[in-house]
């Protein structure tokens, strides 16, 4: 019933969607005691933007050739895995298409920038940052304390009222109060600090719960800008009348949302 390139693709996108859905999931709920859960998350979305760019890119070429894909050699050289460039190219494609999007237009702004940032570095070589270090590689960025920095700390002041951050702050006195002098506490930050006290320990607790929607969001406004360049290039690449092409914004319709919605899930890996 199906031939053999629809039965990839369509595979492709089904993989690419759960993998993103795990990493928007997960993004949600790393913090400084579960810094595990942060490469857990940057794996599955370093893997899954690269699939989800690639995708793009070889439609954008099967548009242009008649129904043919690329190589092997034009997927390894033209199109490349690094997810900065894969971006470049994805803007690049946009443009020449003419093309205008529901949603974002493109994802220049700081934040969205950083995110994209941090996770083309982890896919580059940060994910062994630990070993790098070990081995004294030259590569020694480190995802985690970078995310923090670079994504956290300004979601935090944009988007975090101040009545919220004396609220965090007020709460974690408090605890210290009630329970410092029961407690002990030996753990380090996301930026690699010692963590020695309660309160310390409850304000980063508080600071990530207040700002882990925000990185979903954010982590998801980047997804779905590729979710959108990919269902226009379905619509042109299905006028060719292949059979070939699966509609791909059915598989990634969760995705393909207002924020309003967005804000309301907490769980994409069973979208």
């Amino acid at each position: 019933m199906f031939n053999e390139t629809f039965k990839a693709l369509i595979k492709e996108a089904q993989f690419t969607k759960e993998i993103l859905g795990a990493g928007a999931t997960q993004i949600r709920n790393a913090n400084y005691s579960r810094k595990g859960v942060y490469f857990q998350s940057f794996t599955s979305l370093s893997t899954g933007l690269e699939r989800i760019g690639k995708l793009c890119l070889m439609l954008d070429y099967y548009i242009d050739n008649d129904g043919d894909f690329p190589d092997f050699k034009y997927l390894k050289n033209d199109i490349g895995h690094k997810i900065d460039v894969l971006y470049k190219k994805s803007i690049t494609v946009k443009q020449q298409r003419g093309y205008s999007f529901r949603f974002l237009d493109e994802l220049d702004g700081g934040i969205h920038q950083n995110i994209l940032n941090v996770i083309s570095d982890f896919a580059k070589g940060d994910r062994y940052s630990n070993i790098n270090i070990l081995v004294n590689s030259k590569q020694k960025g480190d995802p985690v304390s970078s995310w923090y920095t670079t994504v956290d700390k300004p979601l935090f002041d944009l988007h975090v009222s101040d009545r919220k951050k004396k609220d965090i702050a007020h709460n974690a006195r408090v605890i210290n109060q009630m329970a410092g002098h029961l407690m002990m506490v030996r753990h380090t930050s996301e930026t690699g600090e010692e963590i020695s006290d309660v309160e310390d320990a409850s304000s980063r607790t508080g600071v990530q719960e207040a700002v882990a929607p925000y990185r979903q969001l954010y982590v998801i406004h980047i997804i779905r800008f590729w979710v959108e360049l990919l269902g226009k290039l379905q619509r042109e690449a299905m006028s060719l009348n292949n059979d070939d092409i699966p509609y791909f914004s059915e598989i990634f319709a969760g995705f393909y949302n207002q924020d309003s919605y967005i804000r309301t899930r907490k769980t994409w890996d069973t979208i």
